[in-house]
């Protein structure tokens, strides 16, 4: 993987194009169609005219849960109308309580203790067991998620709070319907990993989050290879890959073929 992707501004630590992110058969990821970011909240100005008038995102993809939406706010660019909004929860929210530390995949938060019951464990690895369970709970917001990037008129920011779990999942599902090796869809995930000092600062800041990250290790929250690793090995032995957990869970050849044509270039 050669391409850098960051996109740096005032009120995000983890934004980034994976545009230029090679593919198995020669090509590349086209830039301008896919970034991916921790949440919107505290954009200035500055970058919401960088964002709308010089990289041209028109939607955005809000993989946060019903909580996180209701404490945080809309961010700016929904409250101002300049980007088409999409909300797709990775929980069940209707159906269960999920508070922030839930949303942040956070095992040790004291806050997460005796509430409610385990969650299914899908998986040996912690955090590839979540990841998992977002395919199984919500693929209605999985598909949907990946709808958008595959009709948007323009750039796609698909974000939750961070930038790694929840939006990991999509964009690393995306990318591999692109054609992207597994190889680099893992070293983009754990590319989060170089600013997670950064993104954890800011979620310490917003009212949503900063009562259970209070006590958390650093190390908690750097993503692992082995995690994105393992999702991709489930979903070739289960699914025959991506695209054919796309095709189980309702989409046709031709939906397949429009993301992917979407997001190559």
């Amino acid at each position: 993987m050669t391409t850098s992707g960051w996109i740096d501004l005032d009120g995000v630590a983890n934004m980034r194009d994976v545009g230029g992110l090679p593919t198995t058969d020669g090509g590349t990821v086209a830039t301008g169609r896919l970034l991916r970011s921790d949440n919107l909240q505290d954009l200035s100005d500055a970058d919401i005219e960088r964002l709308v008038e010089q990289v041209g995102v028109t939607d955005i993809v809000d993989l946060r849960s019903n909580v996180e939406v209701q404490i945080e706010g809309p961010g700016p660019l929904q409250a101002r109308d300049l980007a088409t909004h999409h909300r797709h929860s990775m929980f069940r929210d209707d159906e269960v309580e999920v508070d922030a530390a839930d949303a942040l995949v956070l095992p040790w938060s004291k806050s997460a203790k005796g509430k409610r019951p385990a969650p299914v464990r899908r998986d040996d690895d912690f955090w590839a067991s979540h990841y998992l369970g977002y395919l199984a709970d919500r693929p209605d917001s999985v598909l949907g998620a990946l709808g958008v990037i595959a009709d948007a008129r323009g750039a796609t920011i698909v974000h939750c709070a961070a930038g790694k779990d929840r939006t990991g999942t999509v964009v690393g599902m995306a990318l591999s319907v692109a054609g992207v090796s597994d190889d680099d869809v893992v070293a983009d995930y754990v590319r989060t990993g170089e600013r997670i000092e950064a993104v954890v600062a800011r979620l310490m800041e917003r009212p949503a989050y900063a009562d259970v990250l209070r006590d958390q290790p650093m190390s908690h929250h750097v993503p692992r290879p082995e995690t994105m690793a393992r999702i991709l090995t489930v979903l070739r032995e289960q699914h025959g890959g991506a695209t054919g957990w796309l095709v189980e869970n309702g989409w046709s050849d031709a939906d397949v073929a429009r993301l992917r044509d979407r997001l190559r270039a």
